[in-house]
């Protein structure tokens, strides 16, 4: 019934955001009689000053977490759990007490919010708290909770009570569509546990469930794991380039940004050298998995982890992938002709493109033709003027602006973390974002979006505000500069506040559907939309100022940066292709026609069309495989609805309103309490097909697309 696996983890950028569960505590007191505070300090000199932090307030009262009073100690997550295990109790009680009906769902929704409340907050706290107290205290309450979770994955009274309701077509079709849907995807949760079958087949699932879990644990352990060659092994003139230990050198990364390609190429060949165990672990959770999703009804796991997507099934990825490929093809071998001219020009004597190239030397390429020096950019970026810019777009769009509000002693973690308040120029405060954007120690360095609460309306008719953290990691600022963001930084910004936006204007019903809690290819939609917007130069003309002179950024400046984007893009969307294919092959028939080395030569060979390296084992580093599995191909499934959708209402006008509120409504407003392809026809007015698709994504590719949108103001 609350399947960790569907709100669970979407990391960085091309996995993206955790939306897990929703923390609460007393983050509502006070909200309901508050407007628009006219002491609220301008957003983008918020971000351009040094905090004042709270620390200097030694004798106010402290709040605790994200306003949460038991908080305000590493033990209150033990009081929190213990709080929420009693309700939970309470709840699964009246569920199945109570007459199947609407109030069914209202119940269930409200046993996973009350479990929410602590598990998403401690599941963002036990990664990203200085404090190693609170840290082990969050990860304690995790698995309490976990714990909770598996219990009643396998209640059969609980389930029972959702089936009698779901089994009666007269009160199923008294449902309105939300309603139904979070029914229906409740019950999916239960019976991809296994909670439908016999009493031996259902323990047959949980124990895999377990195992799988513990696979999965071990297997992103070892993506990352160094691997070691004995010195006299590598050329002298590079060991400089690696860790020495010892009679050893430790390869702990790929060094593709390396620029001798004799670095580049030993560090390929021996961080991808298969390791047995982690061999082994992969076959293991792939069979593993492909064992559940047969045990619970369905042909393959990719079947089992499609269901309720954009695409729905393998049989349309597949199509999608093998499509994208065949238009991407000619463009793809230009790509490696480009990067093969580059590489015989600075490395006559071996001018053979091999698979650790194409990132380095279209780097090359893009800084040779454009001249897009990050550190010229830098200045016209500062934080204030990129939080401005966020502010301006999000005004003229939707009506909403961001307010900087003074955390309350206790209230955040870190004393450089704000706190904005989202307001609606009409409906009021729609939620709270806490930005922790600087670097510090331990911090993950990923750039993340993590839900704390969900939206729900509750019983007593007021609506439970959504409260959010959005993780970067900028450079702080000195005393001479505010923080300074590249090109790149100011985009990850814009995309990480696309998720926001999303938590923030998902009014639903049910928080089980809020915001981001959406299907993993639609899930991306919004931030990659958000990307377009910061490569317009209309929309970059209202921010980028030099922090010192004021002067806009040049528009010349913004083309440059544009089109080198563009620069080998079709080779690394091929690249994408690749991956995406190999997971779903991994993650289909089974058992697996060949090794999993055998068939990343064969898909490699397929769809990539660089040679296979002998003695490499790439997939051993696939991390993704574990979250994203059979769902890796996500990211261009929403890259393409993302394009489609700002060449359809934004192309013409970046701050048109009505398209704005039509982008609300039929999309953002819902967050997963619809079919997602249902909001996509609803935004776009008509249905795309496969090919629809593929041809959003080839067609960004080409170069006068930018010039174009520049041209046509």
């Amino acid at each position: 019934m609350l399947c960790v696996g569907r709100l669970g983890g979407f990391g960085a950028r091309a996995a993206a955001l955790p939306p897990r569960w929703a923390g609460q505590g007393s983050l509502q007191a006070g909200i309901r009689a508050r407007r628009v505070s006219t002491s609220w300090s301008p957003v983008g000199a918020a971000f351009n000053v040094k905090p004042q932090g709270s620390r200097l307030d030694l004798f106010g009262e402290r709040r605790g977490l994200f306003g949460v009073p038991e908080l305000s100690a590493p033990e209150g997550f033990h009081i929190a759990q213990e709080k929420a295990l009693r309700k939970t109790e309470l709840l699964v009680d009246r569920a199945c007490s109570t007459p199947p009906g609407p109030q069914t769902v209202l119940i269930f929704d409200e046993l996973s919010d009350s479990l929410c409340r602590v598990a998403d907050l401690a599941d963002f706290v036990k990664i990203a708290h200085p404090e190693p107290a609170f840290r082990e205290a969050a990860e304690e309450a995790c698995r309490s909770i976990g714990t909770m979770v598996e219990k009643l994955n396998t209640n059969v009274d609980l389930y029972q009570s959702l089936q009698k309701l779901l089994t009666d077509k007269k009160l199923v079709d008294s449902l309105d569509p939300e309603t139904r849907r979070v029914a229906e995807l409740f019950m999916f949760d239960f019976e991809i546990s296994g909670i439908h079958l016999d009493k031996e087949k259902r323990k047959r699932a949980v124990d895999l469930n377990v195992k799988i879990l513990d696979l999965s644990s071990t297997f992103l352990m070892g993506t990352n794991f160094p691997n070691k060659i004995e010195k006299h092994l590598l050329p002298e003139h590079i060991r400089h380039n690696f860790t020495s230990a010892g009679d050893h050198i430790i390869i702990d990364g790929l060094h593709a940004e390396a620029p001798d390609d004799l670095v580049r190429e030993a560090a390929y060949k021996i961080f991808l050298y298969p390791n047995t165990g982690q061999l082994k672990c992969l076959e293991e959770l792939l069979s593993s998995r492909d064992l559940l999703a047969k045990l619970v009804g369905y042909s393959t796991f990719s079947h089992r982890a499609l269901q309720g997507t954009i695409a729905k099934n393998p049989e349309t990825v597949m199509q999608f992938l093998e499509k994208l490929s065949d238009k991407l093809s000619e463009r793809t071998l230009k790509d490696f002709e480009m990067i093969r001219e580059m590489k015989m020009k600075l490395n006559p004597q071996n001018s053979e493109v091999m698979p650790w190239d194409p990132p380095y030397y279209s780097g090359v390429i893009r800084a040779e033709r454009y001249n897009i020096e990050p550190s010229l950019y830098c200045p016209f970026f500062s934080l204030g003027a990129c939080m401005e810019g966020l502010n301006i777009l999000l005004n003229r769009l939707l009506g909403i602006s961001l307010y900087a509000e003074q955390p309350a002693k206790g209230e955040v973690w870190s004393e450089d973390v704000r706190k904005l308040a989202v307001v609606h120029e009409s409906e009021g405060l729609l939620g709270y974002i806490y930005c922790d954007f600087f670097q510090r120690a331990d911090k993950p360095h990923q750039d993340c979006h993590f839900t704390i609460r969900g939206g729900r309306l509750k019983e007593d008719g007021d609506y439970q505000l959504p409260v959010v953290v959005l993780m970067l990691n900028l450079p702080r600022s000195s005393r001479s500069s505010p923080t300074l963001l590249t090109p790149g930084m100011m985009e990850n910004l814009f995309h990480e506040m696309g998720h926001a936006m999303h938590s923030m204007l998902g009014r639903t019903r049910y928080q089980h559907v809020t915001g981001t809690r959406c299907p993993t290819d639609f899930a991306e939609v919004p931030s990659i939309l958000m990307e377009y917007f910061a490569n317009d130069y209309r929309v970059v003309n209202q921010f980028a100022r030099h922090y010192q002179t004021g002067q806009p950024l040049p528009k010349n400046m913004v083309s440059r940066l544009c089109e080198s984007k563009k620069v080998c893009a079709a080779a690394d969307m091929q690249l994408q292709v690749f991956y995406a294919a190999l997971d779903q092959i991994y993650h289909g028939k089974h058992p697996l026609r060949n090794s999993t080395t055998d068939i990343l030569k064969e898909t490699q060979e397929k769809f990539y069309g660089l040679p296979y390296v002998p003695n490499t084992a790439w997939q051993l580093r696939f991390s993704h495989l574990v979250g994203y599995g059979a769902k890796y191909y996500s990211y261009l499934m929403s890259r393409a609805v993302a394009s489609m959708l700002w060449k359809e209402c934004f192309l013409r006008d970046p701050f048109n309103r009505a398209a704005g509120e039509r982008y609300r409504r039929e999309m953002l407003a819902h967050g997963g309490g619809r079919e997602p392809m249902l909001m996509v026809e609803g935004v776009l007015q008509k249905c795309p097909s496969v090919d629809d698709f593929v041809s959003a994504l080839v067609s960004d590719l080409d170069l006068d697309f930018e010039t174009f949108l520049m041209d046509s103001e």
